[in-house]
C-alpha cells in the first residue's frame, strides 16, 4: 500500500531501539526523511545507520522538557521542517502504591510520559497548523485503559496524556493535523525483557497466543501518518494482541 508520504518529514523520539526504532524504519521505507534520538551517540548513530535512507541521528535525552524540545528543534533544523512528529520516549521504573514513598518519583514519571510529549508538540504542532497537514502519533501503553499491576507511575503518567493528546486532537483537526496515540501490549522489546525473566512465558496471557512483534508495531504507526488515515484523529489505539478487555 503506497501510504502517500514519500518526501515529509518526520521526528521519531527515543528510536535508539524497540518500538521507536521499528516505526522510524517503516516511515523510511516509505519515502520519509527521518531524525531519530536517543540519549547514548553510539547507540543512536548505529540505529540511524541502520535505518539508512539517510536517517539523521540526534542525542537527546527527551525524558525531560528541555531535551524534548531541543530534539524536535534539531529534527526541523536538520530536515528543514517537521511534518510528523512520533512522541515517544522509555518507561519510569517498576513498582506500586505501597512501594514508592517518594512523590517526587511521581513528577519525574509524569515529566518522562507526560511533559516531555506535551513540549515536543508544542514545538511541532504550529508548523504542522501553518502547513495545513500534519501528524502526531505518541507510543504510549495499554496501561491507559487496563493498568499493568506494578507499574503505578507508568499508568498514572500514560493516562494524563492521553487525555492532553485527546484535547489537542479537537483542537487541531480543522488545521489538517491528526493527533493519536497507539497503546501497545506486549512487545518483544527490551523494556519488556527487563521487567519480564522470560517474555516468552507472556504468550499465554495474550488472546492472539504470541507477543508482538516491533516491526508489525511499526507498520501500524505508519498508516497513521499516511494520508488514508486523515480522517483518524483523537483516538488511542490497542495494539496488543487482543489483551484488552474492555468494550471501550
Amino acid at each position: 500500500m503506497n501510504l502517500e508520504i514519500e518526501g515529509k518529514r518526520a521526528a521519531v523520539a527515543a528510536a535508539s531501539r524497540g518500538l521507536g526504532f521499528a516505526t522510524a524504519d517503516a516511515l523510511a521505507r516509505e519515502g520519509v526523511r527521518v531524525a531519530v534520538c536517543g540519549r547514548d551517540e553510539a547507540r543512536i548513530g548505529e540505529a540511524a545507520e541502520r535505518i539508512g535512507h539517510g536517517c539523521v541521528p540526534v542525542v537527546a535525552d527527551v525524558g525531560t522538557v528541555a531535551g524534548a524540545t531541543g530534539f524536535v528543534t534539531a529534527a526541523r533544523d536538520a530536515l528543514g521542517g517537521v511534518d510528523i512528529l512520533v512522541a515517544n520516549a522509555g518507561g519510569p521504573p517498576p513498582g506500586g502504591f505501597a512501594g514508592i514513598d517518594d512523590l517526587d518519583a511521581y513528577a519525574r514519571a509524569f515529566e518522562l510520559n507526560c511533559l516531555s510529549t506535551i513540549a515536543m508538540c508544542k514545538a511541532a504542532v504550529p508548523e504542522m497548523q501553518a502547513a495545513g497537514w500534519g501528524r502526531v502519533v505518541a507510543i504510549t501503553s495499554v496501561a491507559v485503559r487496563q493498568p499493568i499491576p506494578g507499574l503505578i507511575l507508568s499508568n498514572t503518567a500514560r493516562a494524563g496524556v492521553t487525555g492532553f493528546l485527546k484535547t489537542l486532537a479537537r483542537e487541531v483537526a480543522g488545521d489538517g493535523v491528526t493527533v493519536n496515540s497507539l497503546e501497545p501490549g506486549f512487545h518483544d522489546t527490551e523494556r519488556v525483557q527487563s521487567l519480564h525473566a522470560d517474555p516468552s512465558t507472556l504468550a499465554a496471557s495474550v488472546p492472539a497466543g504470541f507477543i508482538g512483534d516491533a516491526g508489525d508495531f511499526g507498520a501500524v504507526a505508519a498508516f497513521l501518518c499516511s494520508a488514508a488515515a486523515k480522517y483518524v484523529t483523537g483516538t488511542a489505539i490497542p495494539v496488543d494482541g487482543g489483551s484488552y478487555a474492555g468494550l471501550l
